[in-house]
């Protein structure tokens, strides 16, 4: 078992139904991230990913269930959800594109938080970029600046939505480790969302495949990532709910 799970969840989400305007994209759906693990959270296009980020951070309000992050109800003020340690790093990533890579970093710095060198034990790329406009760095480098940005927050529970998208297969092979470090190191619970199956399970401790705004499969990540044929057909929405895995941590 994974020692991260002998302490209390870092975010708990308790049979949730969520959506826009009344119509549900998220049906009865539970889990828990405990500090240091990671949680891959996959499915198509349209799953329900991005509304479970959103309403894991208070942007979206549930119909029915409840969210509980760090030993409290998930706040609708999203600025106090924030100062408690939740923190979402978008699929547009968040940059300001327009200004340089130091300015981004100090704009995210809080005071009595981490120094800005701190984010170059991780992504060391980082400090030969410092005077560079963001709109000019790669997908991949401008991924870093994201997570660089939001590790000067201090997370407690990170959100990602779609990491990997428009970057290059070696990018992503170069940022998932580094995510699981951090992970690890700053005891920090994630919920990825990535459709990089594979890397994402890699990394993973616990896995997700929501297909249609439910649960087609749960389950250790390392036992999934063996059966990539039953995440195919849970992923496609053809597993049969006999054949799911119950969620354990290794």
């Amino acid at each position: 078992m994974n020692a991260a799970a002998t302490a209390a969840p870092a975010l708990s989400v308790k049979g949730i139904t969520v959506g826009y305007q009344g119509v549900p994209a998220v049906r009865d759906l539970s889990f828990e991230v405990h500090p240091g693990e990671i949680l891959a959270l996959l499915g198509p296009n349209g799953a329900g990913k991005t509304t479970t980020l959103l309403a894991s951070v208070g942007a979206l309000p549930v119909m029915s269930g409840q969210i509980s992050a760090l030993g409290a109800p998930i706040d609708r003020r999203i600025e106090r959800t924030s100062r408690r340690g939740l923190a979402l790093v978008p699929d547009s990533r968040g940059v300001f594109r327009q200004l340089r890579v130091q300015e981004n970093l100090a704009l995210s710095k809080r005071r009595g938080g981490p120094p800005v060198e701190s984010v170059f034990d991780h992504f060391p790329k980082l400090k030969t970029l410092l005077r560079q406009t963001c709109g000019n760095l790669s997908g991949g480098e401008q991924q870093m600046l994201a997570l660089g940005k939001v590790m000067l927050q201090e997370p407690k529970v990170l959100l990602i939505d779609e990491l990997s998208m428009g970057l290059s297969p070696i990018a992503v092979q170069d940022i998932l480790p580094r995510l699981r470090a951090i992970a690890t190191e700053q005891a920090i619970a994630v919920v990825l969302v990535e459709q990089h199956i594979d890397l994402a399970l890699a990394i993973a401790d616990t896995s997700l495949v929501l297909h249609h705004g439910r649960v087609a499969l749960a389950g250790p990540a390392e036992r999934l990532r063996r059966d990539r044929q039953l995440v195919e057909a849970a992923y496609f929405g053809t597993t049969e709910s006999n054949h799911q895995p119950q969620m354990e941590r290794r």
